[in-house]
């Protein structure tokens, strides 16, 4: 029993041990941090030091790095529109969070963009937030009053097709619409 509290005492005084334990703890710090290009030498470090233990937790850490890295490798978009058809295919695989995510990134990036402020009302509606999604269909048929058609086929929509707010903003006051009191239909211009 002696000789065990002697190996760990040897371990733990052991400076090629005390530097792979705390390259492992920098490289799980970047790696909670999302830094995963960060986190990779540590875990290497480690992998190439002296203590088979950490060096086979440092694999599984290192092999996580690596498959973050690939996945936002495949996901880099050269246009706002590649980004928001790829959050389109996650919301129609179901994968809502993950499609909220990149909405909002884009939502971020492009303030203004009339499509990206539908794509996420639709994805509010899906989700059940009945008032963001009314909010920001409003916004965005205010951006482009042309979506209103695409809107009122839209099954994404299904959820509010009984609610009259949404009705209100699919098909709005025609007077409003055109413009009375400047020179719209049915108002006749003096001679």
């Amino acid at each position: 029993m002696a000789q065990k509290p002697t190996a760990k005492k040897a371990t733990a005084e052991d400076p090629h041990y005390t530097q792979a334990l705390q390259s492992y703890e920098s490289g799980l710090r970047a790696m909670q941090e999302h830094k995963f290009e960060k986190a990779k030498p540590h875990f290497q470090k480690v992998i190439d030091g002296p203590s088979k233990e950490l060096a086979d937790r440092a694999g599984v850490h290192l092999n996580i790095c690596n498959q973050h890295l690939e996945r936002t490798a495949a996901t880099q978009f050269a246009t706002a529109e590649e980004h928001f058809d790829y959050a389109v295919s996650l919301m129609n695989l179901g994968d809502y969070v993950t499609a909220r995510e990149h909405l909002e990134k884009l939502l971020k990036q492009n303030p203004k963009a009339d499509f990206v402020m539908y794509g996420m009302a639709a994805l509010d509606c899906i989700t059940g937030r009945v008032e963001d999604s009314l909010r920001r269909l409003d916004e965005a048929l205010r951006a482009n009053p042309q979506l209103r058609f695409q809107a009122r086929n839209d099954s994404d929509f299904q959820n509010l097709a009984e609610d009259p707010r949404f009705t209100e903003l699919l098909y709005p006051d025609p007077g409003a619409e055109l413009g009375v009191g400047d020179g719209g239909f049915g108002e006749t211009e003096p001679v």
